[in-house]
């Protein structure tokens, strides 16, 4: 390489050293809403709204996902890995339905055992 060629790769990396970097374009900052209470069922059993995450659509739009808690009697019992975006519905005394939302989608249904917080898919 010639000192010619060299002098310009030095100015060109050095050009590019000093370039301010692209900014990426970052979902914005959603604060966490706060518990909030779901459903109620016999018994004195409470569902709770109580953590959240920022779903992305296919087109960039964005929507709250909800994870659900149980409490009864001063006990707390997670539903683990369901997060909705809609409200549950009870199927019967000891079982509650919702869907299991994706990217601010519903994908499957699942039932939840009150007694338990174990889902299963349907």
């Amino acid at each position: 390489m010639s000192p010619r060629h060299v002098r310009a790769c030095v100015l060109c990396l050095a050009v590019l050293a000093c370039a301010e970097p692209k900014s990426e374009a970052r979902p914005p900052v959603v604060e966490a809403p706060k518990d909030s209470l779901a459903l109620t069922a016999p018994g004195g059993v409470e569902v709770w709204y109580i953590g959240a995450r920022t779903g992305r659509d296919s087109a960039g739009g964005t929507c709250i996902e909800r994870s659900m808690e149980i409490r009864r009697d001063g006990t707390t019992t997670l539903i683990p890995l369901l997060y909705t975006g809609e409200t549950p519905t009870l199927a019967n005394d000891s079982t509650l339905r919702t869907n299991l939302w994706l990217n601010c989608r519903p994908m499957r249904r699942y039932e939840v055992n009150l007694r338990t917080g174990r889902p299963v898919p349907k």
